[in-house]
């Protein structure tokens, strides 16, 4: 004979109360009309429709994290501007080719909105000569005396372009505050800066909408049209107009005497295109996937993006701002990760953007330094890369020395490859002695932007983390 256990038969009062309570509430009335009952079968039903969405949403989210326990974690660490997000791109490319198909022409927006950055820096440059010029030229004792002759090298054909090219800088601030209309400050922030996730996307693909019409229909109705159908203020239309004028200002000798005077370099910058001007402020131009890898926008927060590899592997690879104040928010990223990509830009001539007190080659020491004696990383790959190579060799080419910005590199050899061998061995010495426990290190020297010898580096990336995973598993 079957038997109750005694504490089932102790639920069993307890589940009848509230099946009682529920059912009170649905319990039709004394004197219930037509309208009332149907009134009530509806809610009951919606109610019931409301439960069942609420058990499959919480079946769902369990399937998800049972699946994330099982997938490869991955994360990228590194100062701001230390290459993460373009090394993110790297692996879309490398292991979801079709990924940027969709998103294109938004990708397109973004390489415009750098071109029209650069120029925009550049303008900065020649208004400042402008101006300390004027200052200087005028007589000591007096404000609103004559003006001496001028001694810069700018002429009037250099002020004539900077008029013609005045109509970029203000349709980048109009698409900016699209994107931030909550945050844009344009003293505060002169650069883009959009929350993580793809909610920029929309906004920018919507704002820079040419063929079909946006949402506010009135407003596109009031928009100017080209005679060949494009809206004026497409960054396209605008950008082939001044293209003429950017090509000029930017090949000019006097205008590159002038940066160099001033101890600007602008090719070093992120989201540089002003070498390709001729070709992005085209009217036909379509972005490459190198392009679109050296696309700069800069975000903030955190993002995850989820890869299924061929052999049906799962990973999850998560980007988390670098600027000091987000690295807080890493540590909530450390638990069960199985490897870290830290990325140092062998930068040892700049300083920090928010500290320009603080060398930002020492700032990734400090940074690595941290990673390694985490004990939450233990058991972690802690994979390095030693990036923007391209930007080490430019630098030690004009001449730079490291010695004069990291004294303990004395007199060697100021070359790549003695220079890049003294900073690997002194990431190396510091992995060695900080980790909990012995493991292995690994090093890569890349060039975020040189997409064809990255993604090869990544897949032997790639490869060395799976082998970690599976003998993590015991499945080798």
């Amino acid at each position: 004979m079957y038997h109750r256990s005694s504490r089932s038969l102790e639920k069993a009062p307890r589940r009848r109360q509230q099946d009682d309570s529920w059912s009170q509430v649905f319990r039709p009335p004394a004197n219930e009309s037509m309208e009332e009952r149907t009134e009530r079968m509806y809610r009951q039903q919606e109610a019931q429709r409301i439960s069942r969405e609420i058990d499959e949403s919480i079946q769902e989210s369990r399937k998800v994290l049972e699946r994330k326990k099982k997938a490869i974690k991955v994360l990228l660490l590194g100062q701001s501007e230390s290459g993460k997000s373009t090394m993110l791109k790297n692996f879309q490319l490398a292991f979801s080719p079709n990924h940027f198909s969709n998103e294109r022409r938004i990708w397109k927006a973004v390489v415009q909105l750098n071109l029209i950055g650069s120029v925009k820096k550049l303008l900065a440059v020649l208004d400042l000569e402008l101006n300390d010029t004027s200052r200087l030229s005028r007589p000591p004792s007096s404000r609103s005396g004559p003006m001496s002759p001028s001694s810069t090298p700018l002429t009037d054909n250099h002020r004539r372009i900077r008029l013609r090219l005045l109509p970029l800088l203000s349709m980048e601030s109009n698409l900016t505050r699209q994107l931030l209309p909550e945050h844009y400050d344009p003293e505060r922030s002169p650069e883009i800066r959009v929350r993580a996730g793809s909610g920029w996307k929309v906004t920018l693909e919507r704002a820079v909408s040419v063929g079909s019409p946006p949402m506010d229909h009135a407003v596109n109705m009031r928009r100017p049209i080209t005679s060949d159908g494009r809206n004026k203020d497409d960054p396209t239309t605008v950008l082939a107009a001044c293209r003429d004028d950017i090509i000029a200002l930017w090949q000019d000798s006097v205008v590159r005497g002038v940066l160099k005077k001033r101890g600007v370099r602008l090719e070093s910058t992120p989201g540089f295109f002003l070498n390709d001007a001729a070709r992005i402020a085209d009217s036909g131009y379509e972005p490459t996937e190198a392009d679109i890898v050296r696309a700069r926008l800069r975000t903030f927060g955190v993002e995850e993006h989820r890869f299924l590899m061929e052999n049906g592997s799962e990973w999850y690879i998560y980007d988390v701002g670098g600027s000091r104040n987000m690295r807080p928010q890493w540590i909530p990223y450390f638990d069960d990760v199985q490897a870290i990509i830290f990325l140092v830009p062998l930068a040892f001539n700049q300083v920090l953007e928010e500290d320009n007190k603080v060398n930002r080659l020492e700032d990734s020491i400090y940074l690595w330094k941290e990673v390694c004696a985490n004990p939450l990383l233990a058991r972690a790959n802690v994979i390095l890369f030693l990036n923007k190579m391209d930007i080490l060799e430019e630098t030690l080419a004009a001449g730079v020395r490291v010695e004069t910005f990291v004294p303990s590199y004395g007199d060697s050899p100021n070359d790549v490859y003695h220079v890049t061998r003294y900073f690997r061995e002194k990431f190396r010495a510091y992995h060695k002695r900080l980790s909990p426990k012995p493991r292995a290190f690994f090093c890569h020297e890349t060039s975020a932007i040189d997409t064809k010898a990255t993604q090869a580096v990544l897949l032997v990336v790639r490869e060395g983390i799976l082998r970690h995973h599976l003998e993590k598993l015991n499945v080798i």
